[in-house]
């Protein structure tokens, strides 16, 4: 009888990734009283795991651990914001959870509806609380 030895698994395939990053552009449209800019603000850009992503803030009280905690970022984020979807069809959708401050996609005046849907593109950018922007970016082809 042949003996199995346990194989490494395989490297991730390197995915969709998301910048996220302040925007003054943003902020200055949406201004929210008594808050300001950040003035040391950087960006990050991160991984986007299938099948969903969480945007929000922590909070211990309220049960929430978004996978993209904006809780030391930006204020005008609500704990449980949106939430972002790989779809069956391999495209990213953004939800709005029932945030606050709105959820709002590329130059769009109005946010979505609480539940509301749209399919993402790589270069779309969603701006959720304050000031955050999120880019997001596709993989690079083959």
């Amino acid at each position: 009888m042949p003996t199995l030895t346990p194989s490494s698994p395989p490297a991730p395939l390197a995915g969709w990734t998301v910048t996220i990053a302040p925007d003054r552009a943003y902020f200055e449209e949406n201004a929210i009283d008594g808050i300001e800019f950040p003035a040391d603000g950087g960006s990050r850009t991160v991984p986007l795991p299938p099948p969903q992503v969480r945007i929000g803030r922590r909070s211990t009280s309220k049960g929430t651990n978004p996978e993209i905690d904006l809780a030391d970022d930006d204020p005008g984020v609500s704990h449980s914001h949106a939430l972002l979807t790989l779809s069956v069809d391999g495209v990213w959708l953004v939800s709005d959870v029932g945030s606050t401050n709105g959820t709002y996609i590329n130059d769009g005046q109005q946010p979505l509806t609480a539940g509301q849907s749209r399919a993402l593109a790589d270069g779309d950018r969603v701006h959720v609380g304050a000031w955050t922007t999120l880019t997001l970016h596709a993989p690079p082809r083959p």
